[in-house]
């Protein structure tokens, strides 16, 4: 998560602002966060799909290229194969499809606190400072996603003694 967005902490604290500007400023935040996790997820399920639909275009290419008599068919085929043991180790390394259910959870779980937020409903409905709510629970639920993330990096490490969390 190393490439989470800045905050611009030049601005001045919230604390020195109207409740309007703190409104705008926890706004934007999370507005900043949805659409971090919902790129994120995005790019994750675009790898993973296109990794999948390689590897098993692969694996159905190899029999044909093995049995036709193809001149370079075995080679090609061993290519593939390569391909294929490639695809999948890279792929168990960067969990895409584990990020991509992980980032869309985090952006789906954002966007709720969101509407309830504007609609004044759930949490929000009898809050003396609403706005002070939603920055607590935002940055509950980013510290809750930090920790499964962290700790999703940590046992694949466990999984796998030539990699290190850095």
């Amino acid at each position: 998560m190393a490439d989470l967005p800045d905050i611009n902490l030049d601005k001045p604290a919230p604390a020195d602002r109207s409740s309007s500007d703190i409104d705008q400023f926890t706004l934007e935040r999370l507005d900043g966060q949805i659409a971090w996790y919902d790129r994120q997820s995005t790019i994750n399920r675009r790898l993973f799909k296109t990794f999948k639909t390689v590897i098993i275009t692969s694996a159905a290419t190899i029999p044909v290229l093995t049995t036709a008599g193809l001149p370079h068919g075995p080679q090609i085929a061993a290519a593939l194969g390569v391909s294929i043991a490639v695809l999948e180790g890279v792929q168990q390394l960067n969990q895409y499809q584990a990020n991509w259910a992980n980032y869309r959870t985090a952006a789906e779980a954002l966007k709720h606190e969101k509407y309830f937020y504007l609609a004044r409903a759930g949490p929000y409905l009898e809050c003396a400072k609403p706005h002070i709510t939603l920055a607590e629970r935002i940055e509950a639920l980013l510290s809750q996603e930090n920790a499964k993330w962290f700790m999703s990096q940590t046992q694949s490490t466990l999984n796998d003694p030539l990699r290190t969390v850095r």
